[in-house]
């Protein structure tokens, strides 16, 4: 079972807080699982995961937030830091394992407006969008299964299939 790289984050930085507290009370064995953990093999993690926030952060901004203007409740203008502010926000937020418990689960739309404040279009309520989009994942589904695709990345311009 592939295990998240968050999570051993997690447990080295858990392992290390304790180590580092105040009269300290760890074990022998936690001493040693603690100096067990790859130094590269981590950094190698916090990279990945600083990627992940990157890459959202630009995808966000570019095009998730490229046509917010104004703020929703004072009506000011929305400058680029704010977009990047919000959008590191949230990358950091996803990333948050505390919360989430696993990255293997698809999130909800009603959770990303509720906690994460994203404005999301529900395109079930629009039956030409709905159906458009439910024949093209239907088609593709059905294409990755007979290619034995685990993923593909589908743009305009395009398609980059996860072997």
């Amino acid at each position: 079972m592939p295990v998240s790289a968050l999570g051993y984050l997690e447990k080295y930085n858990d392992l290390l807080k304790k180590a580092n507290a105040p009269r300290s009370r760890i074990s022998t064995t936690e001493i040693q699982i603690l100096l067990a953990f790859d130094q590269g093999e981590l950094y190698f993690y916090e990279q990945q995961r600083d990627l992940a926030i990157t890459a959202l952060k630009e995808w966000l901004v570019q095009y998730k937030f490229k046509d917010w203007k104004v703020t929703q409740t004072r009506k000011a203008p929305v400058t680029q830091k704010m977009k990047e502010d919000a959008a590191t926000r949230i990358g950091k937020v996803l990333n948050d394992t505390k919360k989430w418990h696993s990255h293997g689960y698809g999130i909800s739309m009603e959770v990303l407006r509720r906690d994460l404040n994203l404005k999301i279009e529900d395109f079930e309520t629009n039956v030409s969008h709905s159906g458009a989009i439910r024949s093209y994942y239907d088609l593709l589904s059905d294409y990755m299964v007979k290619r034995d695709y685990r993923g593909v990345i589908h743009t305009s311009k395009s398609f980059v299939p996860f072997a």
